[in-house]
């Protein structure tokens, strides 16, 4: 379960990665390998969505004079979002990029406002629009991806098939047949291998920016979500006003108001009944010290010292020395984020090692805060019972809260049984 919003206001750049800059990285990065894939056979599902919506969508409209093409065309069209959903599912594993579902809520009820919803809402469109292109788009990847591959390996080759008595004819007048004579052909099949992966990534980063744009929420929905997590900001901040002025009321000022009367009826028996007095001028130093102590214990709360003093590292160190259970803490950052995101990578930490100790029965547990690209990703497992949530009104959507402010995700994967695993994904920069 996942509990956030997408950032708002970011462009489609910044949405889709690029992936390593050498030619030894992009070898490497099975993202490459998968992009390629896909660039490689998108074509036939773009031959298909072309086909059957021209068929779908020229008879459905030529049918609307009589009652069987409204249903016909209703239904091109929820076969069409369902493409379109297939598509972004394929985003995630071929580009590495994950695009929600833009689709505005489902009514409640009535038929005439459910057949508006699906008329009118911008994503249909789009969807018809992208699944339309993505026809020419593969035919180009394809094109692209046949001649390159077929170059880069075919060359790369020419010792092999050298070795394998397979004389290759690069010219009329040229029959490649030996060694020495393959080795320039293969050093520049391998210059043709390192272009072509770079032509794939680029034709992966173009595809998945017209997938973005095409296929994602739009600006309206993403200011939307934006103005929904400053409202639960909003809210988790007065929650937390509430909870310092309760824990004020009911703990420090009691007990300073305990230590005030102790002190007054010290003060009355000084001359009368010193014995008494002392006593009483030790229970007042017992609950001031009390009180010092709820006071320091409620300023952590707020926003620990050693946080601010010496960052992330020392304050979780910190917060696993205090645990029950044993508790391994990684923190992998060159430079310290944002003390926002300090503060909530600390509090995402801190709950949740408090809720493994309350509920979880777990014997350890790890904590790992690393950067990758522009986010801090915070992952804290224990190998507990399980079956934690995101209840509202709890802890962990209390975290959630926190997180959305700065436009960051929280995630709670804790199936029954265990392990648990709490992962916010916060903006490095804010």
């Amino acid at each position: 379960m996942t509990v956030g919003a997408a950032r708002a206001g970011e462009s489609l750049r910044d949405r889709v990665p690029l992936g390593p800059r050498g030619p030894i990285g992009l070898f490497l990065d099975p993202l490459t390998w998968r992009a390629a894939v896909y660039l490689l056979f998108s074509i036939v599902p773009g031959l298909f969505w072309f086909t059957a919506l021209a068929v779908a969508v020229s008879v459905s409209l030529s049918l609307l004079i009589v009652w069987i093409g409204v249903p016909l065309f209703l239904l091109t069209i929820l076969c069409w979002r369902g493409g379109a959903m297939l598509e972004r599912r394929l985003m995630r594993p071929a580009f590495g990029i994950t695009i929600r579902d833009p689709y505005r809520p489902w009514p409640d009820a009535g038929l005439a406002r459910r057949l508006m919803w699906l008329l009118s809402d911008p994503a249909t469109w789009k969807d018809f629009g992208y699944l339309l292109l993505l026809f020419p788009l593969g035919f180009v990847e394809f094109t692209l991806s046949v001649v390159l591959w077929t170059s880069s390996i075919g060359f790369t080759l020419q010792p092999v098939f050298v070795v394998l008595g397979v004389p290759t004819l690069t010219t009329p007048d040229l029959v490649v047949d030996t060694i020495p004579e393959s080795i320039p052909w293969m050093v520049l099949g391998l210059a043709i291998t390192a272009g072509t992966l770079y032509v794939v990534r680029g034709m992966a980063w173009l595809h998945g920016m017209l997938a973005v744009a095409l296929l994602g929420p739009g600006d309206e929905e993403r200011v939307t979500h934006l103005r929904a997590s400053r409202a639960r900001g909003v809210d988790a901040a007065e929650a937390e006003r509430r909870r310092i002025e309760r824990d004020l009321h009911d703990g420090a000022q009691q007990r300073l108001l305990a230590v005030a009367m102790d002190l007054g009826r010290a003060q009355a028996k000084m001359e009368s009944d010193p014995q008494t007095a002392r006593e009483l001028l030790a229970s007042a130093h017992a609950g001031a010290k009390a009180a010092i102590a709820e006071l320091r214990d409620l300023a952590r709360g707020i926003y620990p010292a050693i946080l601010t003093d010496r960052g992330l590292d020392a304050a979780l160190s910190a917060l696993a020395a205090r645990a029950p259970v044993h508790v391994d803490v990684t923190v992998d950052m060159d430079h310290r984020p944002p003390p926002a995101v300090e503060s909530i990578a600390y509090f995402v930490v801190a709950e949740s090692l408090t809720n493994m100790t309350k509920h979880s029965l777990a014997t350890e547990a790890s904590v790992r805060v690393t950067k990758e690209r522009d986010h801090v990703l915070v992952e804290v497992h224990d190998n507990g019972m399980g079956g934690a949530e995101a209840r509202p009104g709890g802890g962990l959507a209390g975290l959630a809260d926190r997180a959305a402010t700065i436009d960051g995700t929280l995630t709670v994967h804790s199936p029954p049984g265990g392990p648990t695993v709490i992962s916010a994904r916060l903006p490095y920069e804010w």
